[in-house]
Protein backbone atom coordinates (compact mmCIF):
# COMPACT_ATOMS: atom_id res chain seq x y z
CA UNK A 1 0.00 0.00 0.00
CA UNK A 2 1.38 3.47 -1.14
CA UNK A 3 1.51 6.76 1.36
CA UNK A 4 -2.00 8.43 2.44
CA UNK A 5 -2.54 10.51 -1.40
CA UNK A 6 -2.53 13.25 1.26
CA UNK A 7 0.96 12.64 1.47
CA UNK A 8 1.88 11.54 -1.43
CA UNK A 9 0.43 15.34 -3.28
CA UNK A 10 3.24 16.84 -0.88
CA UNK A 11 5.84 14.13 -1.67
CA UNK A 12 5.15 14.95 -5.67
CA UNK A 13 5.15 18.68 -5.50
CA UNK A 14 8.38 18.60 -3.58
CA UNK A 15 9.99 15.90 -5.89
CA UNK A 16 9.15 18.41 -8.99
CA UNK A 17 10.89 21.24 -7.97
CA UNK A 18 13.94 19.39 -6.92
CA UNK A 19 14.18 18.26 -9.56
CA UNK A 20 13.97 21.87 -11.39
CA UNK A 21 16.38 22.87 -8.98
CA UNK A 22 18.92 20.06 -10.32
CA UNK A 23 17.63 21.36 -13.57
CA UNK A 24 18.80 24.92 -12.94
CA UNK A 25 22.38 23.99 -11.56
CA UNK A 26 23.30 21.94 -14.62
CA UNK A 27 22.43 24.29 -17.14
CA UNK A 28 23.77 27.17 -15.18
CA UNK A 29 27.24 28.28 -16.39
CA UNK A 30 27.96 30.07 -13.22
CA UNK A 31 30.17 28.10 -10.38
CA UNK A 32 27.65 25.76 -8.27
CA UNK A 33 26.15 27.82 -5.67
CA UNK A 34 25.72 25.06 -3.32
CA UNK A 35 29.73 25.23 -1.98
CA UNK A 36 29.54 27.36 1.12
CA UNK A 37 31.61 30.22 1.71
CA UNK A 38 35.19 29.94 3.12
CA UNK A 39 35.22 33.31 4.23
CA UNK A 40 32.85 32.81 6.92
CA UNK A 41 32.53 31.72 10.24
CA UNK A 42 31.33 28.40 11.05
CA UNK A 43 27.50 27.97 11.51
CA UNK A 44 27.91 26.85 15.40
CA UNK A 45 29.96 29.81 16.15
CA UNK A 46 28.26 33.26 16.55
CA UNK A 47 28.29 35.66 13.91
CA UNK A 48 29.72 38.98 14.80
CA UNK A 49 28.98 40.47 11.98
CA UNK A 50 25.88 39.45 10.52
CA UNK A 51 24.90 41.49 6.85
CA UNK A 52 21.76 42.47 8.41
CA UNK A 53 21.52 43.69 11.72
CA UNK A 54 18.06 44.56 11.50
CA UNK A 55 17.10 40.89 10.41
CA UNK A 56 19.05 38.84 12.27
CA UNK A 57 19.88 39.06 16.48
CA UNK A 58 21.43 35.12 17.06
CA UNK A 59 21.56 32.25 14.41
CA UNK A 60 21.75 29.40 16.08
CA UNK A 61 23.03 25.86 13.82
CA UNK A 62 21.69 22.52 15.42
CA UNK A 63 23.07 19.33 14.40
CA UNK A 64 21.21 16.74 12.87
CA UNK A 65 20.15 13.48 14.87
CA UNK A 66 21.58 9.77 14.18
CA UNK A 67 20.06 8.84 10.60
CA UNK A 68 16.65 7.13 10.89
CA UNK A 69 16.65 3.58 9.39
CA UNK A 70 13.28 4.47 7.51
CA UNK A 71 14.13 7.51 6.03
CA UNK A 72 16.84 7.76 3.55
CA UNK A 73 20.06 9.06 4.44
CA UNK A 74 21.31 12.43 3.23
CA UNK A 75 23.96 12.19 0.62
CA UNK A 76 27.57 12.76 1.98
CA UNK A 77 29.99 13.00 -1.12
CA UNK A 78 33.43 10.80 -1.48
CA UNK A 79 36.39 12.68 -0.25
CA UNK A 80 37.67 15.72 -2.53
CA UNK A 81 33.99 15.59 -4.05
CA UNK A 82 31.87 18.77 -4.07
CA UNK A 83 29.48 18.91 -1.48
CA UNK A 84 25.83 17.88 -2.63
CA UNK A 85 23.35 20.48 -3.42
CA UNK A 86 21.60 22.08 -0.96
CA UNK A 87 18.20 23.23 -0.33
CA UNK A 88 16.39 24.65 2.75
CA UNK A 89 13.01 24.57 3.97
CA UNK A 90 11.95 27.60 5.65
CA UNK A 91 9.36 26.06 8.67
CA UNK A 92 7.66 28.25 11.15
CA UNK A 93 5.93 24.91 12.63
CA UNK A 94 2.53 25.34 11.25
CA UNK A 95 0.82 22.77 9.18
CA UNK A 96 1.97 24.17 5.64
CA UNK A 97 5.87 24.55 6.35
CA UNK A 98 5.99 20.49 8.44
CA UNK A 99 4.43 19.39 5.66
CA UNK A 100 6.68 20.90 3.66
CA UNK A 101 9.79 19.42 5.75
CA UNK A 102 8.25 16.40 6.22
CA UNK A 103 8.26 15.86 1.74
CA UNK A 104 11.58 17.35 1.51
CA UNK A 105 12.93 15.09 3.91
CA UNK A 106 11.83 11.99 2.47
CA UNK A 107 12.67 13.32 -1.47
CA UNK A 108 15.75 14.97 -1.44
CA UNK A 109 17.82 12.42 -0.28
CA UNK A 110 16.63 9.97 -3.10
CA UNK A 111 17.80 12.78 -5.47
CA UNK A 112 21.44 13.22 -4.02
CA UNK A 113 20.35 16.32 -2.35
CA UNK A 114 21.21 17.84 0.88
CA UNK A 115 17.98 18.97 3.30
CA UNK A 116 18.18 21.40 5.63
CA UNK A 117 16.00 23.87 7.75
CA UNK A 118 15.73 27.38 9.01
CA UNK A 119 13.36 28.79 11.39
CA UNK A 120 12.86 32.42 11.69
CA UNK A 121 11.77 33.65 14.89
CA UNK A 122 10.25 37.39 14.93
CA UNK A 123 10.16 37.58 18.67
CA UNK A 124 6.44 39.11 18.31
CA UNK A 125 4.72 37.16 20.79
CA UNK A 126 5.53 35.60 24.35
CA UNK A 127 7.66 32.46 24.35
CA UNK A 128 8.38 33.23 20.73
CA UNK A 129 11.96 31.70 21.60
CA UNK A 130 10.77 28.65 22.94
CA UNK A 131 8.62 27.81 19.82
CA UNK A 132 11.78 28.37 17.41
CA UNK A 133 13.91 25.83 19.63
CA UNK A 134 10.25 23.04 19.49
CA UNK A 135 10.55 24.09 15.44
CA UNK A 136 14.19 23.31 15.52
CA UNK A 137 13.66 20.01 17.24
CA UNK A 138 11.01 18.64 15.18
CA UNK A 139 13.26 19.43 11.93
CA UNK A 140 15.51 17.36 13.73
CA UNK A 141 14.00 14.67 14.42
CA UNK A 142 13.08 14.58 10.71
CA UNK A 143 16.67 14.32 9.83
CA UNK A 144 17.52 17.93 8.28
CA UNK A 145 20.84 19.38 8.51
CA UNK A 146 22.10 21.61 8.45
CA UNK A 147 19.28 23.55 10.63
CA UNK A 148 19.43 26.78 12.19
CA UNK A 149 16.83 29.28 14.24
CA UNK A 150 16.99 33.01 13.47
CA UNK A 151 15.76 35.84 15.73
CA UNK A 152 14.98 38.79 13.87
CA UNK A 153 14.28 42.68 15.04
CA UNK A 154 11.17 43.36 12.78
CA UNK A 155 10.90 47.25 12.34
CA UNK A 156 7.79 49.01 11.48
CA UNK A 157 8.33 50.01 7.47
CA UNK A 158 5.08 49.20 5.28
CA UNK A 159 3.03 48.11 8.57
CA UNK A 160 3.41 45.34 10.88
CA UNK A 161 2.69 42.13 7.98
CA UNK A 162 4.83 43.87 5.69
CA UNK A 163 7.85 44.27 8.06
CA UNK A 164 7.78 40.79 9.64
CA UNK A 165 8.02 39.88 5.74
CA UNK A 166 10.84 41.79 5.19
CA UNK A 167 12.84 41.07 8.04
CA UNK A 168 12.04 37.11 7.08
CA UNK A 169 13.35 37.26 3.87
CA UNK A 170 16.71 39.17 4.72
CA UNK A 171 17.28 36.24 7.16
CA UNK A 172 16.20 33.73 4.65
CA UNK A 173 18.89 35.43 2.43
CA UNK A 174 21.94 35.53 4.61
CA UNK A 175 21.38 31.56 5.77
CA UNK A 176 21.18 30.72 2.25
CA UNK A 177 24.16 32.96 1.02
CA UNK A 178 26.05 31.34 4.15
CA UNK A 179 25.21 28.00 3.56
CA UNK A 180 25.44 28.03 -0.25
CA UNK A 181 22.16 26.73 -1.18
CA UNK A 182 20.51 25.78 -4.09
CA UNK A 183 16.99 26.61 -2.93
CA UNK A 184 14.91 27.39 -0.49
CA UNK A 185 11.44 26.23 -0.31
CA UNK A 186 8.25 27.58 1.00
CA UNK A 187 4.81 26.46 2.33
CA UNK A 188 2.55 29.02 0.70
CA UNK A 189 -0.42 26.95 -0.26
CA UNK A 190 -3.69 27.47 -3.12
CA UNK A 191 -5.32 29.08 -0.20
CA UNK A 192 -2.33 32.15 0.57
CA UNK A 193 -2.38 32.75 -3.42
CA UNK A 194 -5.75 33.15 -2.86
CA UNK A 195 -5.77 35.82 -0.52
CA UNK A 196 -3.04 37.13 -2.06
CA UNK A 197 -4.98 37.88 -5.32
CA UNK A 198 -7.44 39.56 -3.15
CA UNK A 199 -5.12 42.01 -1.17
CA UNK A 200 -4.00 43.17 -4.89
CA UNK A 201 -7.30 43.86 -5.80
CA UNK A 202 -8.02 45.86 -3.02
CA UNK A 203 -5.26 47.91 -3.46
CA UNK A 204 -6.13 48.26 -7.12
CA UNK A 205 -2.19 48.26 -8.10
CA UNK A 206 -3.06 46.12 -11.89
CA UNK A 207 -2.10 42.95 -13.10
CA UNK A 208 1.27 42.15 -11.24
CA UNK A 209 -0.57 42.33 -7.73
CA UNK A 210 -3.33 40.03 -9.10
CA UNK A 211 -0.55 37.54 -10.44
CA UNK A 212 -0.09 36.98 -6.90
CA UNK A 213 3.12 34.69 -6.08
CA UNK A 214 5.34 33.33 -8.28
CA UNK A 215 6.04 29.52 -7.61
CA UNK A 216 9.75 30.49 -8.44
CA UNK A 217 11.38 34.00 -6.78
CA UNK A 218 14.41 35.59 -6.11
CA UNK A 219 16.63 37.23 -3.77
CA UNK A 220 19.84 39.43 -4.00
CA UNK A 221 21.76 38.19 -6.31
CA UNK A 222 20.00 34.47 -6.83
CA UNK A 223 16.34 35.01 -9.01
CA UNK A 224 15.78 31.90 -8.36
CA UNK A 225 15.72 31.25 -4.63
CA UNK A 226 12.69 30.92 -3.77
CA UNK A 227 10.50 28.17 -4.42
CA UNK A 228 6.76 27.74 -3.94
CA UNK A 229 5.92 23.74 -4.39
CA UNK A 230 2.60 23.85 -2.89
CA UNK A 231 0.84 26.65 -4.81
CA UNK A 232 -1.69 24.27 -6.42
CA UNK A 233 -2.17 22.28 -3.12
CA UNK A 234 -5.06 23.48 -0.96
CA UNK A 235 -4.42 24.08 2.98
CA UNK A 236 -6.36 21.28 4.18
CA UNK A 237 -4.56 18.69 2.00
CA UNK A 238 -1.34 20.11 4.15
CA UNK A 239 -2.32 19.18 7.37
CA UNK A 240 -3.84 16.37 6.51
CA UNK A 241 -0.65 14.87 5.72
CA UNK A 242 0.87 16.76 8.86
CA UNK A 243 -1.90 14.46 10.53
CA UNK A 244 -1.62 11.33 9.10
CA UNK A 245 2.54 10.98 9.56
CA UNK A 246 1.35 12.28 13.38
CA UNK A 247 3.64 15.52 12.82
CA UNK A 248 3.02 17.90 15.40
CA UNK A 249 2.16 21.14 14.16
CA UNK A 250 1.86 24.76 15.97
CA UNK A 251 -1.28 27.04 15.07
CA UNK A 252 0.13 30.88 15.00
CA UNK A 253 -2.35 32.79 17.11
CA UNK A 254 -1.61 35.83 14.30
CA UNK A 255 -3.47 33.52 11.37
CA UNK A 256 -6.70 34.24 13.57
CA UNK A 257 -6.08 37.64 14.70
CA UNK A 258 -8.71 39.94 13.31
CA UNK A 259 -6.23 42.94 13.60
CA UNK A 260 -3.98 41.75 10.41
CA UNK A 261 -5.69 42.42 7.39
CA UNK A 262 -5.20 38.48 5.96
CA UNK A 263 -6.36 37.19 8.99
CA UNK A 264 -9.84 38.77 8.14
CA UNK A 265 -9.73 38.13 4.51
CA UNK A 266 -9.45 34.15 5.38
CA UNK A 267 -11.96 34.17 8.06
CA UNK A 268 -14.36 36.42 6.77
CA UNK A 269 -13.75 37.65 3.44
CA UNK A 270 -13.09 34.26 1.57
CA UNK A 271 -16.12 32.42 3.07
CA UNK A 272 -18.59 35.20 2.80
CA UNK A 273 -17.34 35.11 -1.11
CA UNK A 274 -17.39 31.28 -1.25
CA UNK A 275 -21.28 31.35 0.48
CA UNK A 276 -21.99 34.37 -2.03
CA UNK A 277 -20.28 32.87 -5.23
CA UNK A 278 -20.73 29.15 -4.43
CA UNK A 279 -17.37 26.48 -3.49
CA UNK A 280 -14.08 27.01 -5.73
CA UNK A 281 -13.71 30.59 -5.42
CA UNK A 282 -9.95 29.34 -3.84
CA UNK A 283 -9.41 27.61 -6.83
CA UNK A 284 -10.43 30.29 -9.29
CA UNK A 285 -8.50 33.25 -7.75
CA UNK A 286 -5.46 31.06 -7.79
CA UNK A 287 -6.16 30.13 -11.63
CA UNK A 288 -6.39 34.21 -12.11
CA UNK A 289 -3.21 34.42 -10.89
CA UNK A 290 -1.15 32.31 -12.80
CA UNK A 291 -3.16 33.50 -15.80
CA UNK A 292 -2.23 37.16 -14.66
CA UNK A 293 1.22 36.40 -14.02
CA UNK A 294 1.90 34.64 -18.06
CA UNK A 295 0.57 38.47 -19.08
CA UNK A 296 2.37 40.42 -16.86
CA UNK A 297 5.27 38.32 -17.91
CA UNK A 298 4.47 39.32 -21.67
CA UNK A 299 4.06 43.27 -20.65
CA UNK A 300 7.39 42.94 -19.00
CA UNK A 301 9.45 41.41 -22.10
CA UNK A 302 7.43 43.88 -24.37
CA UNK A 303 7.93 46.89 -22.02
CA UNK A 304 12.05 46.27 -21.46
CA UNK A 305 12.71 45.23 -25.79
CA UNK A 306 11.04 48.99 -26.58
CA UNK A 307 12.95 50.69 -23.97
CA UNK A 308 15.65 51.58 -26.59
CA UNK A 309 13.44 52.67 -29.37
CA UNK A 310 11.68 55.46 -27.11
CA UNK A 311 15.08 57.15 -25.81
CA UNK A 312 16.90 59.46 -27.98
CA UNK A 313 21.02 60.00 -28.03
CA UNK A 314 21.79 61.39 -24.76
CA UNK A 315 19.71 58.68 -23.26
CA UNK A 316 16.29 60.61 -22.82
CA UNK A 317 12.82 59.25 -23.26
CA UNK A 318 11.13 60.89 -25.80
CA UNK A 319 7.37 61.65 -24.93
CA UNK A 320 5.98 60.94 -28.59
CA UNK A 321 7.71 58.03 -29.27
CA UNK A 322 6.21 57.01 -25.49
CA UNK A 323 2.74 58.00 -26.55
CA UNK A 324 2.86 55.64 -29.31
CA UNK A 325 3.30 52.68 -27.58
CA UNK A 326 -0.13 50.75 -25.63
CA UNK A 327 -0.24 52.37 -21.84
CA UNK A 328 0.35 49.28 -20.42
CA UNK A 329 4.29 49.15 -21.73
CA UNK A 330 4.40 52.90 -21.33
CA UNK A 331 3.83 52.81 -17.95
CA UNK A 332 5.99 50.02 -17.28
CA UNK A 333 8.94 51.81 -18.95
CA UNK A 334 8.12 54.97 -17.22
CA UNK A 335 8.33 52.70 -13.82
CA UNK A 336 11.42 51.20 -14.25
CA UNK A 337 12.82 54.63 -14.91
CA UNK A 338 11.31 55.82 -11.70
CA UNK A 339 12.84 53.03 -9.86
CA UNK A 340 16.26 53.72 -11.38
CA UNK A 341 16.03 57.18 -10.04
CA UNK A 342 16.02 56.22 -6.83
CA UNK A 343 11.74 55.37 -6.46
CA UNK A 344 11.41 52.59 -3.90
CA UNK A 345 9.10 49.96 -5.90
CA UNK A 346 7.41 49.33 -2.92
CA UNK A 347 6.00 52.83 -2.63
CA UNK A 348 5.38 53.11 -6.57
CA UNK A 349 1.58 52.62 -6.60
CA UNK A 350 -0.53 53.24 -9.96
CA UNK A 351 -1.69 56.68 -9.01
CA UNK A 352 1.71 57.74 -9.12
CA UNK A 353 2.50 56.06 -12.64
CA UNK A 354 -0.70 57.54 -13.91
CA UNK A 355 0.17 61.44 -12.54
CA UNK A 356 3.66 60.92 -15.02
CA UNK A 357 1.76 59.35 -17.91
CA UNK A 358 -0.74 62.86 -17.88
CA UNK A 359 3.14 64.73 -19.04
CA UNK A 360 3.09 62.52 -21.91
CA UNK A 361 -0.70 62.16 -23.15
CA UNK A 362 -2.14 65.45 -21.43
CA UNK A 363 0.65 67.58 -21.94
CA UNK A 364 -1.24 70.96 -20.93
CA UNK A 365 1.96 72.79 -19.46
CA UNK A 366 1.84 71.66 -16.20
CA UNK A 367 4.58 71.37 -13.24
CA UNK A 368 6.90 68.57 -11.99
CA UNK A 369 5.46 65.60 -10.41
CA UNK A 370 7.08 64.19 -7.22
CA UNK A 371 7.66 61.07 -6.36
CA UNK A 372 8.12 58.63 -3.53
CA UNK A 373 12.27 58.45 -2.63
CA UNK A 374 12.49 62.17 -3.41
CA UNK A 375 12.57 61.88 -6.97
CA UNK A 376 10.79 64.29 -9.52
CA UNK A 377 9.17 63.61 -13.19
CA UNK A 378 8.92 66.38 -15.74
CA UNK A 379 8.35 67.42 -19.41
CA UNK A 380 11.36 69.34 -20.81
CA UNK A 381 11.51 70.07 -24.90
CA UNK A 382 9.75 67.15 -25.39
CA UNK A 383 11.55 64.59 -23.32
CA UNK A 384 10.51 62.98 -19.86
CA UNK A 385 13.17 63.55 -17.43
CA UNK A 386 12.70 61.41 -14.26
CA UNK A 387 15.72 62.53 -11.86
CA UNK A 388 16.54 62.65 -8.15
CA UNK A 389 15.04 65.79 -6.77
CA UNK A 390 16.40 68.41 -4.06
Amino acid sequence: MGPHPAVAAIRLAVRRVLHDVLTDLQRTDTPRTDTPRTDTPRTDTPRTDPPRADAQRSPQHVPAPPADPARPAQPHPPHGQAPAPLVLVACSGGADSMALASALAFEAPKLGIRAGGVTVDHGLQDGSDLRAAEVVARLTALGLDPIESVAVDVGRDGGPEAAARDARYGALDTVADRHGAAAILLGHTRDDQAETVLLGLARGSGIRSLSGMAAVSGGPGADRRYRRPFLHIDRQTARKACMVQSLPVWDDPHNTDPAYTRSRLRHEGLPALEKALGKGVVEALARTAQLSRDDADALDTWAAQAEASVRDAAGLLECAKLYALPPAVRRRIVRRAAIEAGAPAGALFARHLEEVDRLITGWRGQGAINLPGKVVAQRQGGRLVIRQGC
